[in-house]
């Protein structure tokens, strides 16, 4: 028979034992060791309390395309609406979430109607992202986004917010079509930060401002007066243009367009052309630089006085009439003055009386002020003849001169035998006619 010896310490261990006077005692299972107050902080600990407004940690442990549903350790799992999961318009919850993700929320309401526990993963990052922006508006830092909406005016910048950059400072220069620009990363400063009305305010040109004044600095240093380039008009606006030279926008004020006179700017150029500058003035401290179009360009009033001379006969159409006389362009972007008192052989009281507005005839040149830009003309000394401009001689041919060369002034076709074969000829045949007509009268 095989002989047991229970060893007395391990029974006791594993079972109750008996005091002295036989009374059985059992063994302890658990050992009371907190206190009544010690048991009810443990209770309170075991048990997660939330209240609205509270920032919570937890795992997402179902997606669908209306919510996202989160273990934040509470009684029963957090929902998150398809319009609380993301900043960006989005169309179902499983294009931003995904089952095991760890996230941040806030809680919106800590039991709706149906018992549930409602979170908001937006604003969160609301919250965490507008520490960050404060922290870098403060530092007069910079903001890189990717562009996720085109709305009205401008664009929407994901910054961890909703950043608006306005249309008119997304780059140096006017952009007209913004949807190239969606879904790509840009840098941007932020110059307006208003936390009550959640407004933030972007400018990508400030940035682009900022980053390239080095090269700007560099650029006007190599620019020189009097250098001729090539750019592109970049802005038409109503006092002039600005026209890329490749590095920085330059002015062309509107009296620098053209040497003709124009109400607008936009009569002579448009957005997109390519057209050749001088460069006028550098103002380092400003960084602005002036540009004339004209400047490269040959002067109508220098090559109408280096063709023209006194005493010659040109043909012009009235512009203008006013008190004192009549306008009459004789050139490209050239207009003269025939004083009232040059107008008719005759006494006028109003230019009106004689010639009408748009009408063409011949006229005598009698006086030519380059400097001042100023050429004087006579209708009535017209009619005396002398020398045709060159340009006109062709178009006469040989039947309308004297052997001096000069035109012949008071002759009648029939008399001659002269038939106008062109519209200038028969222009200047009726004016002489006509003159003639009207001294006889006389």
């Amino acid at each position: 028979m095989t002989e047991v010896v229970l060893n007395v310490l391990d029974l006791e261990s594993k079972m109750g034992k008996f005091d002295e006077s036989g009374k059985y005692i059992p063994r302890a299972i658990t050992e009371d060791n907190l206190g009544e107050e010690g048991l009810k902080q443990a209770l309170e600990n075991s048990v997660v309390i939330i209240k609205d407004g509270d920032l919570v940690h937890g795992t997402v442990v179902s997606v669908d395309k209306e919510e996202v549903l989160v273990d934040v350790g509470y009684k029963s799992e957090g929902v998150i609406p398809l319009k609380e999961i993301s900043i960006r318009n989005v169309s179902s919850a499983t294009e931003v979430a995904s089952v095991g993700d760890e996230i941040e929320a806030v809680v919106l309401q800590a039991e709706d109607k149906e018992g549930r526990l409602v979170l908001s993963k937006k604003r969160a990052q609301y919250e965490k992202a507008w520490k960050t922006v404060e922290a870098i508006k403060e530092a007069n830092g910079t903001v890189r986004g990717e562009i996720i909406e085109i709305v009205k005016g401008g664009l929407i910048v994901d910054i961890g917010l909703r950043g608006f950059l306005p249309a008119s400072l997304i780059d140096l220069r006017k952009v007209r079509d913004l949807s190239p620009f969606m879904n790509t990363v840009i840098d941007a400063k932020i110059i307006e930060l208003n936390r009550s009305r959640s407004n933030v305010v972007l400018s990508r040109r400030a940035y682009l401002e900022e980053s390239q004044a080095e090269q700007r600095e560099e650029f006007l240093i190599n620019l020189k007066p009097g250098e001729e380039r090539e750019g592109i008009v970049s802005s038409v606006v109503t006092f002039g243009a600005f026209v890329d030279i490749g590095g920085m926008d330059g002015l062309v004020h509107v009296s620098e367009l053209s040497w003709k006179h124009i109400d607008h700017p936009s009569s002579v150029v448009s957005v997109g052309d390519k057209v050749k500058v001088q460069v006028l003035d550098i103002d380092m401290d400003q960084k602005r630089i002036s540009l004339s179009v004209k400047a490269t360009q040959k002067d109508p009033w220098k090559e109408f006085a280096d063709a023209h001379k006194v005493g010659e006969l040109v043909y012009g159409r009235i512009t203008k009439i006013v008190q004192f006389g009549v306008f009459i362009q004789v050139g490209d972007g050239i207009e003269g003055l025939s004083h009232i008192s040059e107008i008719a052989t005759h006494h006028v009281e109003n230019a009106s009386q004689v010639v009408q507005l748009g009408e063409e005839l011949w006229v005598k040149i009698i006086e030519i002020d380059l400097a001042r830009r100023r050429i004087s003309l006579s209708v009535k000394q017209a009619a005396e003849g002398g020398d045709v401009a060159a340009e006109y001689q062709e178009a006469f041919g040989d039947h309308a001169y004297d052997n001096d060369g000069n035109y012949i002034g008071n002759f009648s076709i029939a008399d001659t035998g002269f038939t106008p074969e062109t519209e200038a000829q028969a222009a200047w045949a009726e004016y002489i006619h006509s003159e003639g007509s009207q001294e006889l009268e006389e």
